[in-house]
């Protein structure tokens, strides 16, 4: 069942508590590692559609970096506004969209665009509807599913179905963009809009049909360090990481685009 909107504030509130109590039991920022050097933990705020690219990049990061260990919590970009809003203890910001951060400039350092993205549709497997462009999305017939309007992918499905002038009425307005590619892949939705990057994740279980680039929208994902970090230089140091050719080579290899 997907999460009704009206309840996205206790959502949030309980996805903040999580992150209180997680940081509760690993006690301070800085502990000491195997060899007792300090070992500085940073936690990174970033949306849903980077959930794969992430973990990619954070091992690389942790590499590069010995002693930091990078935690990553993944949900959609305006659950993660809600939650630096309300305080969680993080260090860095990833959204999808740049509304999110700059609604939130009084929290964070300085935004920096570090990958692009676009959109695709989502059907099963070997495309059993045979769906192959935005207008087959009206059929009354198929059940497609959307994320919710507050989420940037949902905000950005509305923006290329309303230049095109076509009229869908989704089964379901989903969370964020994992759940719509979900409700996708377990056969409880014939269509979803989502962006290339997670299609690309689950290609097992869900076929892309292209939208073309003058019907579709570009993502932007800005990143930024929070105000409250207790380790500033730390996720300064990550966010400016984001940008050098080695993350960006991890970006695109995940098929994002250059900032």
């Amino acid at each position: 069942m997907s999460l009704p909107f009206t309840g996205r504030r206790a959502s949030a509130a309980v996805l903040t508590a999580a992150l209180l109590a997680a940081t509760a039991a690993c006690g301070s920022d800085e502990e000491q590692n195997d060899s007792g050097a300090a070992k500085t933990e940073l936690t990174v705020l970033a949306a849903s559609s980077l959930t794969d690219v992430f973990k990619t990049a954070g091992a690389a990061y942790e590499k590069e970096h010995p002693g930091t260990e990078v935690t990553f919590s993944f949900a959609g970009s305006q659950e993660l506004a809600a939650q630096v809003e309300q305080g969680a203890p993080a260090d860095a910001l990833v959204t999808a969209d740049t509304r999110t951060m700059d609604g939130l400039k009084a929290d964070t350092g300085t935004a920096t665009v570090v990958a692009r993205n676009r959109l695709v549709i989502a059907t099963g497997e070997g495309n059993p509807e045979g769906i192959e462009n935005l207008g087959d999305l009206a059929d009354t017939r198929l059940k497609v599913v959307l994320a919710a309007p507050e989420v940037p992918v949902g905000r950005y499905s509305r923006q290329i179905l309303a230049a095109q002038k076509i009229d869908v009425k989704p089964v379901s307005q989903e969370p964020n963009v994992r759940a719509v590619l979900s409700k996708v892949g377990l056969g409880e939705a014939d269509a979803g809009l989502v962006y290339r990057t997670d299609a690309a994740s689950a290609t097992d279980k869900v076929d892309a049909i292209e939208i073309p680039d003058t019907q579709n929208a570009i993502a932007s994902y800005p990143a930024a360090a929070l105000k409250t970090s207790k380790n500033s230089k730390a996720a300064a140091a990550f966010v400016s990481w984001l940008s050098t050719p080695e993350a960006q080579k991890i970006f695109q290899d995940a098929g994002f685009q250059r900032p």
